[in-house]
């Protein structure tokens, strides 16, 4: 859009919303199947180490976990969205999301997020995932973006090679 055409009225307001829709609309966004599978992949490759690190090392033992569970939570979830939240920010991706080409993105941008998107999409998901409220949601959309993307100002979408 120029601001020629802005200035001598040849677009309008309308016009601009509806190249602001169709470039929303033509982002490739990630499929469930690749969303899940790297999902799964950074939960083996991400979490589990913390899990075993704080159970075993931390803890001692699993019945010392399931004590103090709460506790536990926390010392693995921390950990963990410092990790995520860094791969979020540095590059777009976590080594799931790489494994099948997916990034998550900034909707304002169209660039990796920011640190403060990054640690609100890591926040936001956590609570949606534990409280199962929204796990459909994405569902229900067209663009496949779940309460914690809509939150945090986030897309997930196919990279190309």
């Amino acid at each position: 859009m120029r601001w020629r055409d802005v200035k001598q009225n040849k677009i309008t307001h309308k016009d601009e919303a509806k190249e602001i829709k169709e470039t929303e609309s033509s982002l490739p966004y990630a499929t469930y199947g690749d969303k899940i599978k790297a999902f799964i992949t950074d939960t083996f490759l991400l979490s589990m180490p913390i899990f075993y690190a704080v159970i075993y090392l931390v803890f001692g033992n699993r019945e010392g976990f399931q004590n103090d569970m709460l506790l536990g939570w926390f010392y693995i979830l921390g950990p963990l969205g410092v990790v995520i939240v860094l791969f979020y920010f540095i590059s777009g991706q976590t080594p799931g999301m790489k494994a099948y080409d997916i990034k998550v993105i900034d909707n304002k941008t169209g660039e990796k997020p920011s640190l403060l998107l990054a640690i609100l999409r890591f926040f936001f998901f956590n609570v949606v995932l534990f409280s199962f409220i929204g796990l459909f949601f994405s569902f229900l959309r067209e663009d496949r973006r779940g309460i914690y993307d809509l939150l945090s100002g986030t897309s997930v979408i196919k990279t190309t090679k």
